[in-house]
């Protein structure tokens, strides 16, 4: 109960920061998903006819639960990289809450229980918008919101241990350039994996991308089995929880006073 309750003042730290200044953020949260939506999906998709490949649905509808998932790990990426690094070596504000009576890792919970608040809500606002263009194949498309939360969080964690431990920003640019954007262009959003190389396909499989996609995508078509479902559920939860302990370890080491 101690460890969640200092959390949850980590928490409210963001939320009190993000009330002044969610302008800044409302752009790439939330509307560029949308105009890709709007692009691929009403635009290069009115030129894509339905195909068996596509599980029978519209291109836009194959398209929307798929971009539910990107849009999460994108943020995550943001919000797992230069804020973690600029908390740590130019905001110093990780210096600061372990002053008080927070422990380390219960900064690193906090962090991680805001970034899964700004997944959820992203996903959501995403869910909404694509309903209201009549990008929804059912109302299965609900589990694109947790399913996608699910995977940003399973990438948000590792890179947060990551980003712990670095002393400087260059090799950012290299996850965004050679991690973030193949995972958003190979791992099943805008067509199906089985027309890659297979000998590709088992790093899509590694990525928490193709996971959340194929638990988002089989949600919104109603084609979701149990058995695939757990095991995707399984692997994001696990790798989250390995992040976590990761990210735990590091933080105390370089927050121990």
């Amino acid at each position: 109960m101690q460890t969640l309750k200092a959390s949850w003042y980590g928490f409210e730290k963001h939320w009190t920061w993000y009330r002044r200044n969610w302008r800044a953020t409302v752009v790439s949260s939330f509307l560029t998903p949308v105009l890709f939506l709007l692009a691929l999906g009403f635009g290069f998709g009115s030129q894509v006819r339905s195909t068996e490949l596509l599980g029978g649905m519209s291109y836009l509808q194959y398209l929307a639960p798929a971009l539910v998932v990107i849009t999460a790990l994108q943020g995550a990426t943001f919000e797992s990289t230069y804020a973690i690094m600029s908390a740590f070596m130019w905001q110093k504000t990780y210096i600061g809450m372990v002053a008080t009576p927070i422990t380390p890792a219960q900064v690193l919970y906090g962090q991680v229980m805001w970034i899964g608040s700004q997944l959820l809500a992203r996903s959501a606002v995403f869910v909404v918008i694509a309903a209201v263009l009549g990008a929804a194949a059912g109302p299965g498309i609900l589990w694109a919101i947790p399913f996608g939360a699910l995977a940003g969080l399973a990438f948000s964690a590792p890179l947060i241990a990551y980003s712990a431990r670095l002393e400087k920003p260059d090799s950012f640019t290299t996850i965004f350039r050679f991690v973030l954007m193949p995972m958003t262009l190979f791992t099943g959003a805008f067509f199906p994996v089985s027309q890659l190389p297979e000998w590709l396909l088992p790093v899509v499989w590694l990525t928490p991308a193709w996971h959340g996609i194929e638990l988002a995508r089989g949600a919104a078509a109603g084609t979701l089995g149990a058995l695939p479902a757990l095991g995707h559920v399984a692997y994001l939860v696990a790798l989250s929880a390995a992040g976590l302990a990761l990210g735990v370890k590091y933080f105390r080491r370089r927050l121990a006073v």
